[in-house]
């Protein structure tokens, strides 16, 4: 998708200074002799001995920001009353999105996209690519959490170091967000702590858990790769700018559309990936795992809701299931912005 705004841009604006900053080298970082940046150089660190964070970063390709839950076995650690908030939202289409209404995605942010870091010893900075101008100030100055917060989107941050780990806390989250596009919900009582750790120039360790006693049984922890953006830049994102058809998001999915039991088991099984798009790869991964659990279909752990007896919908895009003559299921076809991908059912 940025390869594609890039030549947008020079397309629109040819030889302009602005459609360059994405490919201006990055000033002051290590490079090897071919002058390509040393991602396997030393962590940087600042005059007081700490570990740099700053710059621009980007997470691995991952499932997280689509689905906190890989698995839906591990769907029981949400409890009762959060799993019927959760499966009303994805029987609603998740019309009520808050990210598909342009307002923030609140603590799901660190799994998308790119984002700045700016350290300075008493406050650390987060600038958002994808977060529409928002951006979260991690205070270093020894403060404490506050006991009574006002509920913000992105929450109130204090961090500190345990070593070369940078640890932050953060509270005082609306309910508004979401923890994932599927629709898994939290409480005001959510608290995030998240440990980053500088491996290298290039590679850093990100780990984020959940705690919210309202809607979990127990801590939710996740942990993924953050990776150093040399030579390129943020752009700008302005939701709002083509935030026109919400007027048509009525949420209406199962009405009129139920698959018996027997239809729906047909579809359970692995599915590898054939062709098709790289990026719906990236983001859901070679292999796909179709199961039934309480008569619902799941496609790994998002929960697919029956547009027709072969199509469904799935958070983030659509999953539509071939048959050969014979009525044998024999590919899945995955649908989403970037384009489609096709997986082979496996014997």
């Amino acid at each position: 998708m940025r390869s594609f705004v890039r030549c947008a841009l020079l397309v629109i604006l040819g030889n302009n200074a602005y459609a360059q900053w994405l490919d201006l080298p990055t000033p002051g970082i290590p490079r090897t002799a071919d002058g390509k940046p040393n991602l396997t150089a030393s962590a940087p660190r600042t005059p007081d001995g700490k570990p740099d964070l700053s710059g621009m970063w980007h997470p691995e390709v991952n499932p997280y920001r689509f689905d906190v839950i890989q698995d839906p076995k591990d769907e029981s650690i949400f409890r009762p009353q959060a799993e019927a908030v959760f499966q009303k939202r994805v029987a609603d289409l998740h019309r009520d999105d808050p990210v598909t209404h342009c307002l923030p995605s609140g603590p799901s942010e660190m799994f998308n996209a790119f984002y700045r870091i700016i350290q300075s010893p008493t406050v650390v900075a987060v600038l958002y690519e994808a977060g529409m101008g928002r951006y979260r100030q991690i205070y270093m100055d020894g403060r404490k959490l506050p006991k009574d917060p006002n509920p913000t989107w992105l929450g109130y941050s204090v961090g500190h170091w345990e070593g070369d780990t940078l640890v932050v806390e953060s509270v005082g989250f609306n309910d508004r967000t979401w923890l994932d596009r599927a629709g898994h919900p939290h409480s005001e009582s959510l608290h995030v702590t998240e440990r980053f750790r500088r491996v290298d120039f290039g590679h850093m360790q990100f780990q984020v858990t959940y705690d919210d006693p309202e809607t979990l049984t127990k801590p939710l922890k996740i942990s993924l790769a953050l990776n150093y953006a040399a030579d390129t830049d943020m752009l700008e994102n302005v939701c709002n700018e083509s935030d026109w058809d919400k007027v048509h998001m009525v949420g209406v999915a199962r009405a009129g559309v139920s698959l018996s039991t027997g239809v729906l088991v047909k579809y359970a099984g692995t599915y590898e990936f054939r062709e098709g798009s790289s990026a719906v790869r990236g983001f859901m991964g070679t292999t796909q795992s179709v199961t039934m659990i309480n008569g619902q279909l799941y496609l790994n752990a998002l929960p697919l809701v029956p547009l027709s007896e072969t199509k469904f919908e799935s958070t983030g895009g659509a999953a539509e299931f071939l048959l050969d003559a014979d009525g044998k299921v024999t590919r899945l076809v995955l649908s989403q912005t970037e384009g489609d991908a096709m997986y082979d059912r496996k014997p």
